[in-house]
């Protein structure tokens, strides 16, 4: 595969990776907004409609409180003649007028009865009740003892026990009621006046059809949704599925929202995308519950935003793979010029030129390659003179080297001719002369045990005694493992040296140089001591940071970093007239 092609085929992948992750990236982002957004609404519609349905409940429950206190009923049934059948048919007249009186005027309200075990007062509709006293609303109400009791939906003919209306088709088949039982009362010159203790308190029964919240759900919640209305015991109270009404909800789903009173959620039920809205009513104590498909909140949204997304990615595509065409031709064209001028060179020609059309960086490479081409004619000119002087090099140099061994055996010629005319002290120094030269001109320059090192500082420190004749002196406090270990070579000349000759100077004797070795903290650490003149603080700073400063301390403190790292080095510490000290940090390694 050419370069050209090559660098089609990157272009395209570098710019069809990113679109397709941005194109996703763009298509779930507002995917989720949408979603997020229709989720909203579907929560404050949900809202909104356990609001309203607590305002039409709500005021039943306050024109029934009202009953409580209500003077006319007070009298009816303080004064009732139960087993007296037109005063029963009377009183049903009287009260069905203040029973409408307070819930006339709210149409859903289906019915509202008086119920006792002797007649049914108030009924407005014509319900064949049976025996209301012996159904679970009844009862219900009389155990609430005067709370008001919000009953869930049930079925008409079981809860009255009236199978002869199976078959027909009545509007009133499933209620749900709010029940309560009242104890009349009334204020009478400043006394509240009670019913007789031997009146039986009526059971106050406010009927609604289920299809009150069914009206109000339909017409606000989003197409393909469900809804359902469930009291504490999960038995529903409305649904869009009837065949649920009055049966108890089982799935498992629903029982983490009983711990809030509203909110929403996503979830999947039964392998769907589910969102869930929810509200519990203040009034009744029922959950709201609206369950809406996922796909059905953005089916419409859906294929807007997969075109957009496509067509976005297309056109940015075809303008990318144009931008890529031109560019490769910018590139690929001079690359060729400059290779078929490479092939000619290659034959030896290098009287070869490539043509500068543009000052960019392909531009400078040609003329960089032009002059590259005129200096390689000329170093090939050249180099047969410079092959000719560095023969001619190569015999003198072989003329003019000496084997060091030539230097050892002179100098031990010397050594015995100072031992025949009994110079000992000058053979000795020979000999320490002979042992230094051999060590420093050893090949490897790799560290070397501290034996070797001290060996060799002693054969100095002898040649430099005898050099000041007795000026100093020298003691060694060195930890006995530390011999084991190795050290750079030469790492204490140079301090040494600056000792002897700079700290010294102006001393005729009385010189003393202390060299210590310990392990502290997983390092080594070595001290050079002297009791000299001591340094300045400008002379300090001038040895460790200005060129002209002693190049065998600079030396010494670079190679102790570049074998160990730079956290490694010397410290000097010292004052005029008070001596010097200086340490050397070491790793605790034997290499």
């Amino acid at each position: 595969m050419t370069f050209r092609k090559r660098l089609l085929l990157s272009y395209v992948t570098l710019i069809a990776l990113p679109l397709l992750v941005l194109s996703s990236l763009f298509y779930r982002t507002s995917l989720n907004v949408v979603t997020e957004q229709a989720q909203k609404n579907v929560f404050d519609v949900v809202m909104k409609n356990n609001d309203v349905i607590d305002t039409k409940l709500g005021i039943a429950d306050q024109n029934s409180r009202a009953l409580f206190v209500d003077k006319d009923l007070y009298q009816i049934f303080n004064d009732l003649n139960s087993a007296n059948e037109e005063e029963l048919l009377a009183a049903d007249r009287q009260i069905s007028a203040i029973l409408s009186k307070y819930y006339s005027l709210n149409e859903d309200v289906y019915s509202a009865q008086l119920w006792t075990s002797y007649y049914s007062f108030g009924s407005s509709v014509q319900m064949p009740l049976g025996d209301p006293v012996q159904s679970d609303v009844y009862k219900e109400a009389v155990r609430a003892g005067g709370k008001m009791v919000w009953y869930p939906t049930y079925d008409f003919i079981r809860m009255f026990d009236q199978p002869w209306l199976q078959d027909g088709n009545i509007d009133f088949r499933y209620l749900f009621s709010a029940t309560r039982l009242l104890n009349f009362s009334h204020m009478e010159d400043s006394s509240l006046v009670k019913l007789k203790p031997d009146v039986e308190r009526p059971v106050l029964t406010i009927s609604f059809k289920s299809t009150v919240m069914d009206k109000l759900f339909e017409k606000s919640i989003p197409a393909g949704s469900s809804y359902m209305v469930l009291d504490p015991d999960n038995i529903v109270v409305a649904s869009s599925d009837k065949t649920m009404l009055t049966k108890p909800f089982t799935e498992d789903w629903v029982d983490p929202f009983r711990e809030k009173n509203n909110g929403t959620a996503r979830i999947k039920i039964n392998g769907n995308n589910q969102i869930v809205s929810f509200a519990r009513s203040e009034i009744t104590g029922w959950m709201s519950i609206v369950v809406t498909p996922e796909s059905a909140l953005v089916s419409s949204l859906v294929p807007i935003i997969r075109t957009s997304t496509l067509v976005t990615a297309i056109a940015l595509s075809v303008v990318a793979l144009l931008f890529a065409y031109f560019i490769l031709s910018r590139i690929t064209g001079p690359i060729k010029k400059l290779m078929s001028a490479m092939r000619l060179v290659g034959e030896g020609d290098f009287g070869t030129h490539v043509e500068v059309r543009s000052q960019d960086e392909f531009g400078l490479l040609s003329q960089r390659f032009n002059r590259m081409n005129d200096r390689i004619a000329m170093l090939v000119k050249e180099n047969y003179e410079i092959k000719l002087k560095e023969k001619e090099a190569e015999i003198q140099a072989l003329n003019m080297q000496m084997n060091p061994h030539f230097l050892y055996n002179t100098l031990n010629i010397m050594n015995w001719t100072a031992i025949e005319n009994n110079q000992a002290e000058l053979s000795k120094m020979l000999v320490c002369l002979s042992n230094m030269l051999h060590y420093t001109s050893r090949k490897d320059w790799g560290a070397v045990h501290l034996t070797e090192e001290l060996e060799w500082m002693r054969n100095y420190f002898f040649i430099m005694s005898a050099r000041f004749e007795g000026k100093f002196t020298v003691a060694y406090e060195i930890e006995p493992a530390l011999y084991e270990n190795k050290v750079p070579r030469l790492l204490f000349q140079p301090f040494v040296e600056n000792a002897i000759l700079h700290g010294f100077s102006g001393m005729d004797e009385g010189g003393i140089i202390t060299i210590r070795g310990w392990f502290e903290d997983d390092s080594r650490y070595f001290e050079i001591r002297d009791n000299g003149r001591g340094i300045s603080k400008e002379g300090i700073d001038a040895i460790l940071y200005k060129e002209s400063a002693s190049v065998g301390i600079k030396n010494t403190i670079s190679r102790i970093r570049m074998a160990y790292g730079d956290e490694y080095g010397i410290h000097i510490h010292s004052s005029p007239g008070k001596g010097t000290s200086i340490v050397i940090h070491l790793p605790n390694k034997t290499q």
